[in-house]
């Protein structure tokens, strides 16, 4: 590693492994702040804004650069010692917020919303102080929420996270973000235990009360302790599927969010619905309940496993039909077809993409909730509805993943 210090006066293009003295500016997507030297951008991890620090550069672009805040020469008040010895620079790239304050986290959360809603959605600073976004806290603290964790596996056998942006497992003896089930397990190397035909190890804690541990290689899979289907509580049912198969990670994410659509929907007897990328069929069960037995509720999903937990879990609500197929396929194919009163769209964090927004437009409802797990790709979504005649009326964040970047949104779109 380079010990070079390069100063803010420096003319030299910045080189991976050196030192570079810099005051950091405002918060960007990714765990990342922005700064400057002379010109070219740095994002760089581990720094708080307004923060003068000591950076060392990882990669370098086209462009920009990346580093890590090394050293901390003028602190901000929002700083705090990271509780987890292995959130540091170089060692695991999980948790991206842990030496920030768990307030500020939040404000962090609301202020890369908002950078993305102006510079990708099309919306203006009086349009996103309209909205009054704030970024809420769920229950329990900052740790110990997490109830899926898969650890890499290193060729030495041993359990571990992955650094930040690399493949290299960082060997670990408790992750504190884990599910208190999750942390007792003897998973990890510290425990004794060595996974020498494993690639991942896959973890699971539910909220109704089953535990399972699963050893991964080539892509088969080895049951190693608890059941093969687990348990879930939420939306007033429970709910049994594999132990594999996706689920919220934090364990009061599925009501919140249940909770966030009826009420941002707001559907009414007799109404018809979709539910696209409906996957086990947790918003289509709130739909079902509220629409009644005069009104119909369609779930649209891809995903082999999401549709049979859907099949099996809804089995019960005879006002639910179940459509497997890519939702733009069913779109555009017509295996979904309109009038429709309210849509749930739900989608992978690349989002739905114009051809969907425009074939969910072209069917009328009045109202779409939009659930989203990216800000970036929500905010392009919402420039096409805006195109389209379409405004964002209420908008709200939730703080399903404390201690890293990732901020889940519900986003209520009317027509114009």
């Amino acid at each position: 590693m380079s010990e070079r210090v390069v100063g803010l006066g420096a003319t030299s293009g910045l080189e991976e492994a050196e030192r570079v003295e810099l005051t950091v500016a405002a918060v960007a997507p990714g765990g990342h702040c922005v700064a400057r030297v002379d010109g070219q951008v740095v994002f760089v991890r581990h720094a708080l804004p307004g923060e003068r620090v000591l950076a060392e550069v990882t990669e370098v672009h086209r462009g920009f650069v990346r580093a890590d805040a090394v050293t901390v020469l003028e602190a901000s008040p929002d700083r705090v010692s990271p509780p987890c010895p292995y959130a540091r620079p170089g060692r695991c790239g999980g948790c991206d917020l842990q030496h920030v304050a768990p307030d500020a986290q939040l404000r962090w959360k609301e202020a890369v919303v908002r950078e993305q809603l102006i510079r990708l959605g099309g919306l203006d600073e009086a349009g996103c102080d309209a909205l009054d976004l704030r970024v809420t806290a769920l229950p329990g603290g900052p740790l110990g929420w997490r109830s899926r964790v898969r650890y890499a596996v290193d060729a030495a056998g041993r359990a571990g996270l992955l650094k930040h942006r690399s493949h290299e497992v960082v060997p670990v003896d408790r992750c504190l973000i884990a599910h208190p089930a999750i942390q007792e397990l003897p998973v990890l190397t510290a425990a004794g235990v060595s996974w020498p035909d494993a690639e991942a190890v896959e973890t699971v804690a539910t909220t109704g009360g089953d535990v399972a541990v699963t050893a991964v290689a080539a892509g088969a899979s080895r049951r190693v302790s608890g059941p093969e289907r687990v348990r879930e509580r939420a939306a007033g049912r429970e709910w049994v599927l594999p132990a594999s198969s996706f689920w919220q990670v934090h364990p009061d994410a599925a009501d919140t969010l249940v909770d966030a659509v009826l009420e941002l929907t707001d559907p009414r007897t007799g109404e018809r619905a979709w539910d696209l990328y409906g996957g086990a069929g947790l918003f289509a069960a709130a739909l079902a309940s509220r629409v009644g037995e005069t009104g119909r509720v369609t779930l649209v999903e891809a995903a082999g496993d999401g549709v049979a937990a859907a099949r099996e879990n809804l089995r019960d609500l005879p006002n639910v039909e179940m459509v497997a197929a890519r939702v733009e396929t069913a779109l555009a194919r017509r295996r979904v077809t309109g009038p429709v009163d309210v849509v749930v769209l739900d989608p992978p964090r690349t989002g739905a993409g114009a051809r969907v927004v425009r074939d969910v437009v072209a069917a009328g409802p009045r109202a779409v909730t939009y659930v989203a797990c990216d800000p970036a790709a929500f905010a392009r979504d919402l420039r096409v509805f805006a195109e389209l005649g379409w405004r964002l009326a209420a908008l709200r964040g939730y703080d399903l993943f404390p201690m890293t970047q990732h901020v889940e949104l519900v986003g209520l779109l009317v027509p114009a």
